[in-house]
């Protein structure tokens, strides 16, 4: 297991030793620093255990070059990109204000960068949460699903995909009612924010099926396995970038220092991406035959608990604990489900 996390703990050194370092000479205060940064580093893997898994199904059907670009490339962009730039992006165009403004601002005069970071953070989950709705709809409506965790749900809703584009219907009815408790000003963002996250998911997962297929063809020509590359490569950062969403705005309710949360963060999404290339060489999903279906029952709730953060603020341990609950459990029910299959064979 070592050789899976060994640059995971390489970074978490660096990372404490960068830490300490700019907490001693930037706040006098380095102990602290390590602190928080261990704080959220253990809260990033938390709430994107479940991210984990569902990494793990795509990470199955891309080719070796593809999976060490996600390892590589994927980390950059989910550390640098996600956890540092976006949000000062984000906040350069909601409030028209150029970027090195806001770099400004993010370092230097760090409660008006928190203010308008909150000034967008209602249409940021809104559409964080409508691309994670759509994944949890699109799963359990999936008309050729054979196995069954939570049956008592996941039958009935296998019978709704006789309605042609339900999950789409699901998420527009979720969005349609969240604008009931919106206030005026931020409707419009809002409203927009949840129609691009199901635009986006719709766009990137056909043009995936199509290449897909694209794939297998080739591989049925030529006798070999069909494997993704690009398209599944952005597939899985563009679910990165949505469940990272509500824990980098949570990030700041425990630190003002980017730095330090880029820190934090980063180092819990480098053990996330070790922990989904062991599931993916140990065939950890094909063994517990529940577990993607927990990790889709968490996406489920964090979609859920997205939309209610527009409004109430949730805390990050309730995010965090519901989704290691479904996995958790799925993980639980797994190994029953193993252990009966085995009893069974040997009667």
């Amino acid at each position: 297991m070592l050789k899976y996390f060994k640059g995971s703990f390489l970074v978490t050194v660096i990372g404490l030793i960068a830490a300490y370092l700019w907490g001693h000479y930037m706040h006098g205060n380095a102990m602290m620093s390590l602190f928080v940064v261990v704080f959220l580093s253990i809260l990033e893997v938390t709430l994107s255990f479940d991210n984990a898994v569902i990494n793990a199904v795509k990470l199955e059907k891309m080719n070796e070059k593809w999976k060490h670009r996600f390892i590589t490339w994927g980390i950059l962009i989910a550390v640098f990109g996600m956890r540092l730039l976006f949000p000062i992006l984000v906040v350069a165009v909601f409030a028209k204000l150029s970027v090195i403004e806001v770099a400004q601002l993010a370092f230097y005069n760090v409660d008006e960068y928190t203010k308008h970071l909150h000034e967008v953070h209602a249409p940021l989950v809104t559409f964080g949460g409508a691309f994670l709705f759509m994944i949890f709809f699109s799963y359990f409506f999936c008309p050729d699903k054979d196995c069954y965790w939570l049956s008592c749900f996941e039958k009935p809703m296998q019978k709704l995909t006789c309605v042609k584009y339900i999950d789409v219907v699901f998420v527009l009815i979720s969005l349609m009612i969240l604008q009931n408790f919106i206030p005026e000003n931020q409707k419009l963002s809002v409203i927009m924010a949840g129609f691009t996250g199901v635009i986006t998911y719709l766009a990137v997962d056909s043009i995936s099926s199509l290449l897909e297929n694209i794939e297998k063809r080739k591989a049925q020509v030529m006798g070999t396995t069909g494997k993704l590359g690009f398209i599944g490569f952005l597939y899985l950062e563009l679910i990165d970038a949505s469940f990272s969403l509500d824990g980098v705005l949570g990030a700041f309710a425990i630190s003002k220092d980017i730095i330090i949360i880029c820190i934090g963060l980063a180092i819990g999404a480098m053990f996330v991406r070790s922990l989904t290339i062991y599931m993916v060489d140990m065939k950890t999903l094909k063994e517990f035959i529940f577990l993607e279906h927990g990790a889709h029952w968490a996406i489920g709730f964090l979609a859920l608990i997205m939309f209610i953060s527009t409004r109430i603020e949730v805390p990050e341990v309730i995010t965090g604990g519901i989704g290691l609950l479904f996995v958790g459990s799925a993980f639980i029910s797994s190994i029953i489900h193993n252990k009966k299959n085995k009893e069974i064979e040997s009667d």
